[in-house]
């Protein structure tokens, strides 16, 4: 079974192997409101930790994605590019952004588990 982890800035990453997909949370796209476009990495960017991996525009405002972890992005999820609503329908599921192989496995523990995640979120 896959670990998630979170970020300070709301994405996660479900690790398997080496290999670590990344979106945003639920409480990200809650925030953003009706998503109308994603711009994704292109396979082969390397991308540092804390680095732009991407970029996800609502009706309400654009942010940036950042890379939770270091590392060489492997694959990219298209479906994004042709309908970006899912974002809004299923982040931790069929919307994952990227997928990355990890450089660095021990960026993994300044991430939050998701229980961590649920509590850092109540606080905001």
């Amino acid at each position: 079974m896959a670990k998630i982890f979170f970020s300070d800035e709301h994405e996660y990453i479900k690790i398997e192997g080496n290999i670590g997909t990344v979106g945003i949370s639920d409480y990200a796209q809650k925030a953003l409101g009706d998503v109308v476009y994603v711009e994704l990495p292109k396979i082969g960017t390397k991308v540092a930790k804390g680095g732009t991996a991407g970029v996800v525009e609502s009706v309400k405002s654009a942010s940036e994605i950042y890379s939770p972890v270091t590392g060489e992005v492997v694959e990219v999820n298209a479906d994004l590019a042709k309908d970006p609503a899912l974002v809004n329908q299923d982040p931790l599921g069929k919307a994952w952004f990227y997928k990355i192989k990890i450089a660095n496995e021990n960026e993994l523990s300044a991430l939050k588990d998701e229980s961590s995640y649920n509590a850092y979120i109540e606080g905001l």
